[in-house]
């Protein structure tokens, strides 16, 4: 699908104004995005406690988890090989990515409904009820990849924003229940309302059964992503689970707390390759030589909003904390710090991260994020077994921060290999 400031021959002020129109649509995107991810948190923190609030946290990461199995096998390759397609080309990718997004939501949502059913008590509801919610969670999310594969974020945007409004009366009476699983019912319910409408946004149907094809198409990219965003996905599961089981579920729901203070930023980070993906593979077809300058003012610009956010809430009156988070806010409160550290470290090593993707440099992205990893999940449960729910907040931006230096001097080798390889050989004799 050709989109606009895609031509070579349009004038620089064009392609400009079409840049910024994207990355305005994807900015609004993400904020409707944070704002129901915000608006949920905030609603069942006050709603159902520390303790309740921290069983649905740890239904929450585990979607994270399911979510990025699904990008990396469905929609990650889609908006690397097909953003600026012609319109045939990415209506076909579109319904085997999509396809296979359904696919993963089908099959991992039933395991999570079998595990769930047998693990009982408080826990094993709230999984149950995600596993039934899980096709239309991922089928949603595969519409806002492809929507800006596409350069149509302003679909996308409508699209969330659908999301959010039919997720309100589904809180309201999800609060009548008073229960996780009701919570978690009304969360992915709504969701799959926007997906149904994506389909007649897009006019594309979901092809499950392309989803084997696409598979063996993308299998270069695909399956090395898809190792890459459950070491990222499965980071944060570990280190939930393993915090629950050191200090307790209440340390998990004190961290989701701190992290929804965050919201906005951690929003855009879990999305950013909605946007800067795609525009990072405009820049390089365009002018490859700005793709190392487009990378890291994405980055440092993402660093900086979030240590300037972090800043305001630590200046922020314990009332109107108390007031967002109810009881939550008094363990929340002393985490701000590190977890600000964090998310702009992460921010800062986003920005070398969409590059890599942008270059297809699938091996130095999942040795970056490997490595990234490992060290979140041995920060963050050190630091716990250290200092419990401080001390695990702590070691795990540490780490963040550590691992942003290890994805630039990745981008940093793969840029220096593309200018190498795009300069024909001299002969001197």
């Amino acid at each position: 699908m050709t989109t606009e400031g895609e031509k070579t021959t349009a004038p620089a002020g064009s392609a400009k104004r079409a840049l910024l129109g994207r990355l305005s649509w994807g900015l609004a995107d993400q904020a409707a995005s944070s704002m129901s991810n915000f608006a949920v948190g905030i609603y069942v923190a006050r709603s159902l406690g520390v303790t309740a609030f921290g069983v649905f946290s740890l239904a929450w990461v585990t979607y994270g988890v399911v979510l990025n199995v699904s990008r990396g096998l469905a929609t990650d390759p889609l908006v690397v090989r097909f953003s600026g397609a012609s319109d045939a080309s990415w209506r076909g990718a579109v319904a085997r990515s999509s396809g296979t997004a359904l696919g993963v939501g089908t099959a991992l949502g039933a395991a999570c409904l079998v595990v769930g059913l047998a693990l009982g008590g408080r826990v094993g509801p709230a999984f149950a009820c995600l596993g039934v919610m899980l096709p239309g969670l991922l089928l949603q999310d595969a519409w806002r990849f492809s929507f800006f594969a596409a350069g149509a974020g302003r679909k996308a945007f409508v699209n969330d924003l659908v999301w959010g409004v039919a997720l309100v009366p589904a809180m309201v009476v999800a609060a009548h229940v008073g229960s996780v699983a009701a919570f978690v019912l009304a969360w992915g319910g709504s969701a799959a309302v926007a997906a149904a409408y994506g389909c007649l946004q897009s006019g594309i149907r979901p092809q499950m059964t392309g989803a084997r094809g696409w598979l063996r198409e993308q299998r270069d990219l695909g399956y090395r992503y898809l190792v890459e965003n459950v070491s990222l996905s499965g980071a944060s599961q570990l280190r939930a689970y393993g915090l629950g089981a050191l200090v307790g579920v209440g340390a998990v729901g004190a961290v989701r707390g701190a992290e929804l203070l965050m919201g906005p930023f951690l929003a855009v980070l879990m999305g950013l390759s909605l946007v800067t993906v795609p525009e990072a593979a405009r820049v390089l077809r365009q002018a490859p030589r700005q793709l190392g300058r487009f990378c890291l003012l994405l980055g440092g610009g993402q660093a900086a909003a979030a240590l300037l956010w972090g800043g305001a809430l630590l200046l922020m009156p314990a009332r109107l904390g108390e007031l967002a988070l109810g009881e939550v806010w008094h363990a929340a409160a002393q985490l701000i710090l590190p977890i600000t550290l964090g998310v702009a470290g992460a921010g800062l090593g986003t920005g070398a991260a969409a590059g890599l993707r942008a270059l297809g440099a699938a091996r130095r992205s999942l040795r970056s994020q490997l490595f990234a990893s490992a060290c979140y999940v041995s920060g963050g449960l050190g630091g716990a077994v250290l200092a419990g729910t401080v001390g695990s907040a702590w070691g795990a931006a540490a780490a963040t921060v550590g691992s942003s230096a290890v994805w630039w001097l990745q981008l940093r080798s793969a840029l220096r290999e593309q200018h190498h390889n795009s300069v024909p050989e001299v002969r001197t004799s």
